[in-house]
């Protein structure tokens, strides 16, 4: 598979159209594959709820546009912040595992790659923070 403008663009022409205002496109090899690595296309508005992963870190390249990614303390503090773009000092960050935060979608046409440890699961109510 070659991943080229074009593709990253229909990526992001799907988030435009969902109510989300994103769109994945799995890069496993098969569901078998036990690892989680995707191509995640955003738009400004999506709405991203501060979350954890607390078996897996979470690696995030952005690959087109920009975001601001956000740690919090375990009270909702707002701890860390950084803006990610290609061709930038920072183009991409490691969550580690267990480390509340969100994302904002900064530009349209974002697209990051994401990578985490060990096969998906749903986020369970105490993974997610209501503020």
């Amino acid at each position: 598979m070659i991943i080229d403008n074009s593709f990253l663009q229909g990526l992001s022409n799907l988030a435009k159209e969902k109510t989300r205002l994103r769109q994945n496109y799995d890069l496993r090899n098969s569901d078998e594959d036990q690892s989680q690595r995707m191509l995640n296309a955003l738009e400004p508005g999506t709405i991203m709820p501060i979350h954890r992963h607390r078996n897996s870190s979470e690696t995030v390249i952005v690959i087109k546009g920009a975001l601001k990614e956000y740690f919090y303390d375990d009270m909702g503090n707002v701890i860390g912040e950084w803006v990610c773009a290609p061709n930038t000092d920072c183009v991409g960050l490691n969550v580690p595992a267990g480390q509340w935060h969100n994302l904002e979608c900064l530009e349209s046409g974002t697209v990051l790659f994401e990578a985490k440890d060990g096969a998906w699961e749903p986020l369970k109510d105490e993974d997610v923070m209501v503020k």
